[in-house]
């Protein structure tokens, strides 16, 4: 969506805005239910035919198969050993179970699932080309809605506890910073996207960048497939176990190393939250490394320079309220009181780093049997 004042996004949000001027003013209106972003950069695939849903239910993490009609949830492909592959969004029409996924992620989704599809009667489209994707924090009004509307909404199920799931968050789920945390995804006719953000506009809406959008996401400690996830991602070191993963549904591939590692491991990394030193004015490059130095007070910049990682920000946004804040996936081993720093050798700069624990320590291993690495295999 082209239009003056507008900040070009980059890396995985490439061909939307970061910002229209004001990012922090974007921030305070999206998070108060006044502001929609422009996400049209995200990919569509629809399912359709009298099978999808069952179907879905057999390749992925999550239990499809009873979906109602506008009922959203989110489900996962995994690999044969448990790794993520595709995280979408999916709501089903009635007819049509609309997917909703990353930008670089929906050639290979349609692709992948179109190879399994045998005899059943399921038909994938890529329509990403034909339909866009808005978000907000509250549904778009429907009384006033513009033409070039799709009747389909998607509502994020995070952090709520679906059916079949766990969770592997160190604090009470009343407790969670997202417990009041609400995103839409509403799709609308691609040509007609520029004309239905002024007639929202008109109606009081503001536009509002991906930055803004970021830093809401990060400090609900909701995970991305865009950042959170890398070649070796299991669900559950992500907490996706509460609403992407049905740990009683049947068979599906990467059902046996989410099992057995719910049931008798530990996941190898965790999701943290940061809160960033701010002092620098800067925010460090996703992909910086973090370290857990055994003396911060003590340690010089040619000592941190040698430290070894144990861990990399994923996600990194400055908050209206908070300022810099990040996730980050660590090592399991890395002590959930170890003061932190954040190396960003691009910039060749350091960040103190403070964490709060989303994923605990001793997250799985639900039964009493001995420890194991699944993911490594014996030595």
């Amino acid at each position: 969506m082209q239009r003056q004042g507008a900040v070009a996004a980059g890396r995985e949000d490439s061909g939307v805005a970061a910002h229209y001027g004001d990012p922090t003013g974007e921030q305070r209106a999206l998070e108060g239910g006044r502001a929609v972003v422009d996400l049209s950069h995200l990919a569509v695939v629809t399912v359709s035919g009298p099978d999808r849903l069952s179907w879905l239910s057999t390749l992925s993490s999550q239990q499809t198969a009873a979906l109602k009609p506008g009922e959203s949830s989110e489900l996962l492909l995994l690999d044969i050993s448990g790794r993520i592959e595709h995280d979408a969004a999916i709501v089903d029409d009635g007819e049509t179970a609309w997917l909703i996924t990353e930008a670089a992620h929906g050639p290979r989704l349609a692709g992948w699932l179109d190879s399994m599809k045998f005899m059943l009667q399921v038909e994938i489209v890529e329509r990403t080309a034909e339909v866009a994707v808005l978000g907000s924090t509250t549904a778009l009004p429907q009384e006033a809605e513009p033409a070039g509307v799709l009747p389909v909404r998607w509502e994020d199920p995070w952090p709520r506890l679906c059916e079949g799931a766990v969770s592997y968050a160190a604090v009470a789920e009343e407790e969670h910073p997202a417990v009041d945390w609400s995103w839409h995804l509403t799709l609308v006719e691609r040509p007609r996207l520029m004309e239905v953000v002024a007639s929202l506009e008109e109606q009081g809406w503001r536009p509002a960048g991906t930055f803004a959008a970021e830093a809401l996401r990060i400090a609900a400690w909701r995970p991305r497939l865009a950042h959170e996830v890398d070649e070796k991602t299991i669900p559950h070191e992500l907490d996706l176990i509460r609403t992407a993963v049905h740990l009683s549904k049947g068979c599906y591939r990467g059902q046996e190393t989410v099992a057995r590692v719910h049931n008798l491991g530990h996941p190898p990394r965790r999701l943290v939250f940061l809160h960033l030193d701010g002092s620098e004015h800067t925010l460090p490059t996703v992909g910086s490394e973090v370290l857990a130095p055994a003396d911060v007070d003590a340690a010089t910049r040619e000592s941190m320079e040698r430290e070894r990682a144990v861990g990399t920000v994923t996600s990194v946004a400055r908050h209206h309220e908070m300022g810099p804040i990040a996730l980050a996936l660590l090592k399991r081993r890395v002590g959930p009181e170890a003061r932190l720093v954040v190396r960003d050798a691009e910039a060749e700069s350091f960040y103190a780093a403070a964490q709060e624990v989303i994923v605990r320590p001793d997250a799985g291993k639900t039964v009493g049997r001995p420890q194991g690495d699944f993911l490594r295999g014996p030595r």
